[in-house]
């Protein structure tokens, strides 16, 4: 309960900074004639909605285990990350879809209104707030070890790049004159594809814990060289690793000496599952498979 509580405390203050500017951004973008600005404040719109998801998919995950779920709800956490993904990913092929008509209809001969100077500005404080909010998110993210929260992190930080280039972009087309009012919508084209490289990243993470990959090799060697370390236990075999929301899931075999009474096997297995859950976490799931050495011999 306390975990989650931080994990709200941090999502509202991220929602409370994206609704303050996607309303700035929104004004600034029509009033300052910016498409650059427009597809920026859609991007905090997005964020804004995926700070809904976190705290209604975190809120599901927090439950305790029951008998439909008895491995816990951690994946729910896990959905919630592919959600952020997909979502960024509609917007950024909106953004660059949007950008590019402009650019088409430009070529062409129609002219480009020169963004204002309120659009400049929403774009810099943009760049402020959002980079400010990344780092404060992803401190908690790491403290927390919240999958959603990092995305959401990540999110953020997408928000004040593309606000740089934003930011480029109109200052090109307001300072270089008429000829250059096409920078606008070229930054929208820049911020989208940037987007959609973020988005994939997540989206590629959080189908790859739904799809159960394993962990990493230099964690599963982790594990084998702690198991391996206590003593009368030899040869860790048989690793089988995935993620459940924050938390791993490790099964292995473990090998030890015939002649050792059931009791001595079952303390040894306890005291590589005690080692494991040091490292990686008291809610990690460890399931460990005792067998004799004579059975690997033959």
């Amino acid at each position: 309960m306390k975990r989650n509580k931080e994990i709200y405390k941090v999502t509202m203050v991220g929602g409370a900074v994206n609704v303050m500017l996607l309303l700035f951004k929104f004004v600034a973008g029509i009033v300052g004639h910016s498409a650059a600005m427009i597809a920026d404040a859609v991007h905090s719109l997005s964020d804004f909605v995926t700070d809904i998801i976190v705290l209604v998919f975190v809120r599901i995950s927090g439950k305790p285990t029951d008998k439909s779920h008895e491995y816990g709800h951690g994946k729910y956490e896990t959905l919630a990350t592919t959600l952020i993904g997909l979502a960024l990913l509609i917007v950024a092929v909106g953004i660059v879809y949007s950008a590019l008509t402009k650019i088409i209809a430009w070529a062409q001969g129609e002219p480009l209104k020169a963004p204002g100077m309120l659009a400049l500005w929403a774009a810099l404080l943009s760049i402020i707030l959002k980079e400010a909010v990344f780092h404060y998110s992803m401190v908690q993210a790491r403290k927390l070890k919240s999958q959603a929260v990092e995305a959401n992190a990540w999110h953020h930080r997408s928000d004040a790049l593309s606000s740089i280039g934003t930011a480029i972009g109109i200052g090109g087309a307001i300072f270089l004159g008429e000829r250059w009012t096409v920078l606008d919508p070229m930054a929208g084209i820049i911020v989208g594809l940037f987007i959609i490289k973020v988005a994939i990243d997540l989206l590629r993470n959080g189908i790859g814990d739904l799809m159960e990959h394993s962990l990493p090799d230099e964690v599963e060697s982790e594990i084998l060289q702690l198991a391996g370390s206590i003593p009368g236990v030899t040869e860790p075999h048989n690793l089988h690793t995935r993620r459940i929301g924050n938390h791993y899931a490790i099964e292995l075999h473990i090998l030890m000496d015939d002649d050792i009474s059931l009791r001595e096997a079952h303390n040894k297995s306890e005291e590589v599952e005690n080692i494991l859950r040091e490292h990686y976490g008291k809610e990690t799931h460890i399931s460990v498979h005792v067998e004799p050495k004579s059975i690997r011999e033959h």
